[in-house]
This record gives C-alpha cells, structure tokens and sequence, in this order.
C-alpha cells in the first residue's frame, strides 16, 4: 500500500445502544482514513435530515467532503487540523439564513399538507413564519440552535454504528465558504470529522458533579433524582 492510499473500508460489527454511546463517546484526536461505506453514511446523513426544528423549516445544509484533495484545501482553512483531512469523511454544517426566501417555506407547507396539516394552520403557518424570520434579531444564532440538533443526530447515529467522531468548531469561515464554494447566505456551524480511531486511545476528559449544572424549578436550588 502506498502512503497516499487509504486503507480499505472495516464494516462494523454490530450497533452499540445510543445510551452507550452517550455515556462513553469523546472526540478523536486522529482518524485511520478508511472509507466508509454509502450505506452507513447514508444512514448517518438521514439521522440529520430526521431532526426536528423550529415551524419544521429545516434550515440546515450540509456538504460532504470525502475527496483527499478537498479534505487538504478544508485543512488549510480549519487551523491545518490534521483530522481534517485524516478522517473518512467530513461534514460541513451550515445554516441557510434564505432558504424560506427561496422556496423552503412553500416546500414544508405542501408536505405538512400531505401530512395532514390543517388549512387554517398552513395560512397561519405562511404569514407568520415570514414575519418572524424576517424580523428575527440573531438569525445566525437561530440557524446554529437548529443545524446543532441535526449534527447531533449525524455524530451519535455514526458512533452508535461504531465509527469514532470528532466535532469541530476550529474553522475559519471565510476560507472554508471559499473552499466549499457556499452561498452568501450561507453560515458555517461546525465540522464534524467520522472514521476509525488512529493512535493513542481517547482520554476521558470527565463531567462535572451534576450540582454544578442541574437546578429544579430555579437557579441555585438543587434538584433531587
């Protein structure tokens, strides 16, 4: 084999429990660079696509970069991380801040009516969205709440399949629109690298004793469980 070629796709064994994955998943420092085969990826994609968001508008885009030469130009503008371009495949999360300009809106309005969306709701549904959108003070940060779920959905359903990930905010966004040829419209919002672990193992970074981040009812009063 020569140092430029990948080595050929390990199909995985069996499905770990998403509650196990949960509890045991962390980043990946290094990745082998052995394909992944369509239909894992596939099934990876389509946990994104599946996530809910708000008025179901389903902001996000994704771009799939597997092809080495492309994996090198989006290194050059993720800080030369070196998972970047080690990893089987890299998503590029991105929100797009126009797509209920350009027919998103009219696209979930005929399928909620296939669906069984009401009438009445749909009229509602085509005023209201548009306002709010529109008017929207932070749209940036409207797109990264919703393309995160999605993401979230891709980076789990990929360790459930037993693939390592590495979710990555080190970018710079200009060079990788450039790289990615995206639209002005469209925002950048995480890498996320998946493949095989390379190397040393994942060190287990820990979580802070739950009386630091859990309250009920209100701030500063610990909850019972």
């Amino acid at each position: 084999m020569s140092p430029t070629e990948k080595p050929q796709p390990e199909k995985h064994q069996h499905e770990k429990p998403l509650s196990q994955v949960i509890r045991e998943r962390r980043a990946t420092p290094s990745f082998d660079g052995a394909p992944i085969p369509d239909e894992d990826l596939k099934q990876i994609l389509h946990a994104g696509l599946n996530a809910p968001s708000g008025y179901n508008m389903q902001p996000w885009r994704f771009v799939v970069v597997r092809n080495s030469e492309q994996q090198k130009r989006l290194r050059g503008a993720s800080f030369n991380q070196a998972k970047v371009e080690e990893a089987s495949v890299v998503i590029v999360a991105c929100g797009d801040a126009d797509g209920w300009r350009h027919g998103d809106l009219e696209e979930m309005l005929r399928q909620g009516r296939i669906g069984g969306m009401s009438e009445s709701y749909a009229a509602q549904a085509a005023e209201t969205i548009p306002n709010y959108l529109s008017n929207h003070p932070n749209m940036e940060m409207w797109l990264n709440r919703h393309v995160m779920i999605a993401f979230t959905h891709m980076m789990l359903t990929a360790e459930t399949l037993g693939y390592d990930t590495a979710p990555m905010e080190g970018f710079e966004e200009e060079k990788v629109r450039d790289v990615l040829k995206l639209p002005l419209s469209y925002h950048v919002v995480a890498l996320l690298g998946i493949g095989h672990l390379q190397g040393p193992d994942k060190h287990n970074g820990g979580r802070f004793d739950s009386s630091r981040t859990l309250f009920a009812e209100e701030y500063g009063k610990p909850i019972k469980l």
